[in-house]
């Protein structure tokens, strides 16, 4: 089972969050699958990663540019169904993006607005079907003073009612 955090944004959009994130993941020496609800939001995250100060170097690429299996760092409108194309074992979800086949990851980052109601009141229905399904929860909110953890329930047992 997957570890999925979900990640309530309040103090930024998520293009100025992700940048944090994926820099931590690639510190960590894993490569990321970032999927977003359309092809312009690709296109507009791309530029904005090239551009962010801090991490001041995020590499990545898309279908446009090719060489999946180079990129530490993916970004898609649709998720492959053979996998992630440069073999992430993280996945970020985006704009409500939802994934099939969510143990194929080892973790999963579900960034949602907290300042649109349909996005929370979606990312609350994820975390109940995440939950059912038996993944390891954590529920993270943005505070003045950085990410902090407000929830966490661990997987069930394996036979577990």
């Amino acid at each position: 089972m997957a570890e999925i955090g979900f990640y309530h944004l309040t103090r930024t959009r998520a293009d100025q969050a992700l940048p944090q994130l994926l820099g931590r993941t690639l510190a960590a020496g894993q490569r990321a699958l970032v999927l977003c609800g359309s092809s312009e939001r690709v296109a507009a995250l791309d530029t904005a990663l090239w551009l962010c100060p801090e991490p001041d170097w995020l590499p990545h690429g898309t279908a446009d540019a090719g060489n999946a299996e180079l990129q530490p760092i993916w970004l898609a409108a649709a998720e492959p169904d053979d996998g992630a194309p440069n073999a992430a074992r993280f996945l970020f979800l985006l704009d409500g993006t939802e994934s099939a086949r969510l143990d194929r990851y080892e973790r999963i980052f579900d960034l949602f607005d907290g300042a649109d109601e349909a996005s929370v009141q979606a990312a609350r229905r994820r975390w109940a079907a995440a939950r059912t399904a038996g993944h390891t929860l954590a529920y993270w909110q943005q505070t003045p003073r950085g990410w902090e953890r407000k929830a966490q329930v661990a997987a069930a047992p394996a036979g577990a009612p």
